[in-house]
């Protein structure tokens, strides 16, 4: 068994991870010199990605399949996780993390590990039946998505909940979704957006947009950010300013720098051609998503698969959109390098399921 697990396992996606890491502990050690910033973030995130490792290859060893029996009391516990961090005290004005001593623990990350194998399995039992463009099978997979989107809105966490949207939206169309439902759909988002706009955000999320559209509108409030980051990525050009000498970075002027920041970092003190290559990275393990995916015969693996694809594109995509002020700001972490517990771990679990997919998916080949 053992010696099968390892045969099988993709070593390419973990190289990758493994290169990450080691990026990001160079940066956050780098961030961690400057201005603000206390020096042990980069040290806990070698903890948190060492306990990540166990979950890696203790779910290389686990059938995906038998993970089926294991989803209802899991989407049941992320409930009742949500339910509870609302009674929290706010942390920059949301109520999204538990106190655990000096580390905390966010529910809404592992939210999308839950809502990933919920819909999967879903759509794998609907297949076997109806099919998913029936309209009560639409609507029961909306309902649980629906559920706890509400919850992570009610935090507020918009980031985490377009996430959420985007993860479902992907895994229903790849599911074969008619479009009969497709249409009307994206005609409905269309016509929401300004009726969202103007009527359901809250004011700091209309800012946001606003700044993201005009950062200059306010340069020393809502504004601060987005310019800091673009300045810090600007002045890395090619080789960047060096490691513990970047500007913005050492002077503590770039905001949220071993988090949501932690791009701008790298592109400062590392450089244009280092910032391209995690680029390329992130490129080469979504298309190794989507070929252990494509190599995978039946649904329910085949869906995790897409679905964490669309989950480590949509950080990917916002993350970096939001440094470069292409996007707004939705505090969305970079994967496997924003410093963070509860994102590693999510992240470590979503890679355990790609192995466990790549060691068992043989096994389950009949069902195509």
């Amino acid at each position: 068994m053992i010696k099968k697990v390892f045969k099988n396992l993709d070593y390419i996606i973990l190289i990758i991870v493994f290169v990450f890491v080691a990026i990001s502990v160079v940066a956050l050690k780098s961030a961690s010199q400057g201005a603000g910033e206390v020096e042990v973030k980069y040290t806990k995130q070698i903890m948190w990605f060492v306990i990540g490792l166990f979950f890696v290859f203790g779910l290389s060893f686990f059938d995906y399949k038998d993970l089926k029996k294991l989803i209802p009391p899991a989407y049941i516990f992320i409930l009742l996780l949500l339910l509870l961090v609302l009674k929290t005290t706010p942390i920059n004005g949301a109520t999204s993390w538990f106190r655990i001593g000096s580390a905390s623990l966010q529910p809404s990350e592992f939210f999308k590990i839950v809502l990933i194998l919920s819909i999967a399995s879903f759509i794998d039992f609907a297949s076997e039946k109806e099919g998913i463009n029936k309209i009560y099978n639409l609507l029961l997979s909306g309902l649980i998505l629906a559920i706890p989107i509400l919850l992570i809105i009610k935090q507020p966490d918009y980031g985490t909940a377009i996430v959420g949207i985007f993860i479902f939206a992907v895994m229903i169309f790849s599911a074969g979704l008619s479009y009969k439902y497709i249409v009307p759909a994206f005609v409905l988002v269309i016509v929401a957006i300004p009726i969202l706009y103007n009527f359901v955000l809250p004011t700091h999320a209309k800012n946001r947009i606003d700044v993201f559209l005009n950062p200059n509108l306010d340069p020393r409030g809502a504004g601060y950010n987005i310019i800091q980051s673009e300045l810090a990525i600007g002045s890395g050009m090619l080789t960047g300013q060096g490691l513990f000498n970047g500007t913005q970075t050492q002077m503590g002027l770039l905001p949220m720098k071993t988090t949501d920041f932690i791009f701008p970092v790298i592109s400062e003190e590392m450089g244009f051609m280092i910032s391209s290559a995690i680029i390329l990275l992130y490129g080469i393990l979504l298309i190794r998503i989507i070929n252990l995916g494509r190599n995978t015969k039946d649904t329910f693996g085949k869906l995790i698969c897409i679905g964490i694809f669309a989950m480590i594109f949509s950080h990917v995509v916002e993350n970096i959109g939001m440094c470069m002020g292409l996007l707004p700001i939705t505090g969305i972490p970079l994967p496997f390098i924003s410093y963070g517990g509860s994102s590693m771990l999510t992240n470590m679990i979503a890679i355990g399921l790609l192995m466990s997919v790549a060691v068992h998916k043989k096994k389950h080949a009949y069902l195509s």
